[in-house]
């Protein structure tokens, strides 16, 4: 459900428009600048953060239960294989904002040379990878914000890299444009075939650049599962101010960084910095704040409203493809057509009745059925055998 908060930007608008308001095809209030604000703050990152963390620890659940009936890595590893192969046809034919490639090639990564390592040894790969992550996000979004939007005196190089940065800015809002006239007049094999002509390395850059985050975080993920912190096992009243104290300070860091971000007016490049550079470590405060909370706090939520939210995670893995399916039929011109209709305000409001249908949906299917649809059919892949779906 978070994810579609963060994501449903970069589904009605141009993806650039995700960080960058400027890139909106209609107005963007001052109104809807503060709501930027206040989804920079406590959504961007945090739930692909929180996500990121949870899917380690469930890496090492599936390996403990694997080992216990005598099986290896492999199973593991064809497990990811078929999450890639999902990942693949979303970013391919649904939504180039796909994560599930991300993490298969980063969980085969972690299976294969870390998930025999001591909860320890984890936790400070974990933490040490991230710092380094953090250092090379930071240098060198800090260096191309330096380069595109400072004044360099009139030194030839550096003005020549300035129009190299402002011309990849622009290149990128060109392609914004060209997206949303084919969403608008064109076809959905238009729309496939700008993804195959203008996108189809994205995926490899993305491995690349966002594998500093990710795979720390999984790391990150393991240790805290098997120290014990989704069972109950870490002392509470630590937890409830570790996480609280995280969730707090790392709020307000993101805060000034929004802040300063917005004198001015907001460019492609601060956003940028602000998206991916200067917010990396505050980010992994409040994703360990966030963590701790939802461990001490989810046990308890046992009301109408709990128990439909921990069915639509338990069928996560179908809401999510699922609703970039439904957002696809949503905004393009072969659906409902309004791709580059709707501002912010009212891009909240279709995550809203979204919510709503995962929240009705999730629990009455499960109440019938064994697994989710997609959580059903990657079991039977990953064992090459059909499991009863019925209760």
């Amino acid at each position: 459900m978070g994810i579609l908060a963060a994501n449903i930007v970069a589904m009605g608008q141009p993806f650039t428009a995700y960080m960058y308001p400027t890139a909106f095809t209609v107005d963007h209030s001052a109104s809807e600048d503060w709501m930027w604000v206040a989804q920079f703050v406590l959504i961007d990152g945090k739930m692909r953060g929180l996500f990121t963390l949870l899917f380690g620890a469930g890496l090492y659940l599936f390996m403990e239960k694997a080992w216990a009936k005598g099986a290896t890595r492999w199973l593991q590893a064809r497990r990811l294989a078929w999450l890639g192969v999902f990942g693949l046809l979303h970013y391919y034919f649904i939504w180039r904002g796909d994560i599930l490639l991300l993490y298969a090639v980063c969980g085969l990564i972690a299976v294969a040379l870390f998930i025999g390592m001591s909860a320890k040894k984890q936790m400070v790969l974990g933490l040490l990878g991230y710092v380094a992550g953090g250092i090379f996000y930071a240098a060198t979004m800090l260096f191309m914000q330096n380069i595109a939007e400072g004044d360099h005196g009139g030194s030839v190089a550096l003005e020549q890299m300035q129009e190299q940065f402002n011309e990849t800015r622009d290149k990128d809002l060109a392609d914004g444009v060209a997206e949303t006239q084919i969403r608008q007049d064109g076809s959905y094999a238009d729309f496939v075939g700008h993804t195959f002509d203008k996108h189809a390395a994205d995926q490899l850059s993305m491995l690349g650049f966002f594998a500093f985050e990710t795979l720390p975080l999984m790391l990150i993920g393991m240790a805290l599962y098997r120290w014990g912190l989704f069972e109950g096992r870490m002392n509470g009243r630590k937890q409830r101010f570790w996480g609280w104290t995280g969730l707090i300070v790392g709020a307000a860091a993101f805060l000034v960084i929004a802040l300063e971000t917005m004198k001015g007016g907001v460019t492609y490049y601060g956003a940028l910095t602000a998206f991916v550079g200067t917010s990396h470590f505050p980010r992994l405060a409040m994703v360990l704040g966030l963590t701790a909370l939802l461990a001490l706090y989810a046990p308890r939520a046992g009301s109408w409203l709990g128990d439909r939210v921990s069915a639509a995670g338990r069928a996560a893995f179908t809401n999510y493809l699922g609703c970039s399916l439904v957002m696809l039929v949503v905004f393009g011109n072969w659906g409902l057509d309004l791709f580059g209709q709707l501002g912010r305000t009212e891009l909240y409001g279709v995550v809203l009745v979204a919510w709503a249908a995962m929240l009705l949906w999730s629990k009455a299917w499960l109440d019938r059925f064994r697994y989710g649809p997609l959580e059903w059919l990657w079991r039977c892949l990953t064992y090459g055998k059909r499991f009863a779906l019925r209760r």
